[in-house]
């Protein structure tokens, strides 16, 4: 009888990891910045119909990277909980805290499973308060760990990079303008330090905006706003070297739709 094939423990957990981040590195990166009136969500994205960025409820949204039919599932079941919350208590006990417990429980039991593979997955959610101290913005990796974050944070397959970029530049009390073009600056670096050019047919934005008098707080910047945008920030067109993407074929990995 032959001896059964042994992996500790710790081993699967780093080749469980090792697979998730590697799905993940794949994805093209998303940013969350905040600014003065809110906070802001930049996505390298040139699909108009499958999004990365999305509202969840009232003042909270949720952006990811990854694989899009894992990160989808995640979304609605986030949505679900929230109108289930909101409408069997009250619409201010919905927050980011209390749905980002609820994605770190469901990812964690996920990758501790050994009879399924880890969702190739990183989330972030985000809460815009009343005042800018009390804006929330925690980041959710593959294991269903849970990080703070504060400023900025960047996820997807150049994060590292791009997150040391921005802590060096972004500051508090940026307007939407000055937050959306360090944003798109971080994404148009490439792994060897060059640029390219974005435009706005290839990027997905949106805020949560504190000043909308309506009571759900999130809206897309889309069509002549953004450009418009881009034109201020000087981020539209030209002298960013030249356009093209350093990514994978991301629809051919089945990881994100271009």
């Amino acid at each position: 009888m032959s001896t059964p094939f042994y992996v500790s423990p710790q081993q699967a957990m780093a080749d469980r990891a090792e697979y998730a981040r590697k799905g993940i590195a794949r994805g093209r990166s998303v940013v969350v910045l905040q600014y003065t009136d809110g906070v802001v969500f930049v996505a390298e994205n040139p699909s108009r119909a499958l999004h990365k960025v999305s509202e969840i409820y009232d003042r909270i949204a949720f952006a990811a990277v990854g694989k899009y039919n894992e990160f989808e599932n995640l979304r609605i079941g986030g949505v679900r909980y929230a109108d289930l919350r909101g409408y069997t208590y009250d619409r201010e006990d919905v927050t980011a805290r209390g749905l980002a417990n609820v994605y770190a429980q469901t990812l964690g039991t996920i990758f501790s499973s050994a009879a399924e593979k880890p969702y190739e997955v990183e989330l972030i959610v985000a809460e815009v308060g009343r005042n800018p101290e009390d804006d929330q913005i925690y980041r959710l990796p593959h294991d269903g760990s849970i990080v703070d974050e504060h400023g900025s944070v960047a996820v997807g397959g150049n994060a590292d990079q791009i997150s040391s970029y921005l802590d060096q530049r972004h500051r508090d009390g940026m307007t939407l303008a000055e937050a959306l073009g360090l944003a798109v600056d971080s994404l148009s670096r490439d792994n060897n330090g060059g640029e390219r050019t974005l435009t706005a047919e290839q990027l997905e934005v949106a805020v949560l905006d504190r000043t909308r008098p309506q009571q759900r707080k999130f809206k897309r910047v889309l069509g002549r706003q953004l450009t418009r945008l881009l034109e201020e920030t000087g981020t539209a067109g030209g002298g960013k070297g030249t356009a093209g993407a350093t990514d994978g074929d991301e629809a051919g990995e089945g990881t994100e739709a271009e």
